[in-house]
């Protein structure tokens, strides 16, 4: 009876410790990056920053002036 409910157990520990060991490993192996790789990852972050808000630039001078045609004199902001 006792082993059945340490098996049990174990079933239920198993794929938490392997989880836990397997991100020991992926802790252990990662690297803080050199000063090229985040320059090279941060100006990819400008770049896709300046192309979302220029999206929406775009959308809301395109918006407002349909909205103010359609809707009349008010427009809701």
């Amino acid at each position: 009876m006792w082993q059945d409910i340490l098996r049990q157990v174990m079933q239920f520990i198993e794929p938490s410790w392997q989880f836990v060991k397997d991100s020991i490993c992926l802790v252990k192996r990662c690297t803080k990056p050199d000063r090229k790789e985040f320059q090279k990852i941060s100006m990819a972050t400008a770049i896709g920053f300046a192309i979302m808000e220029f999206a929406g630039f775009l959308v809301n001078l395109f918006h407002f002036p349909i909205n103010y045609i359609i809707f009349g004199g008010s427009i809701p902001f």
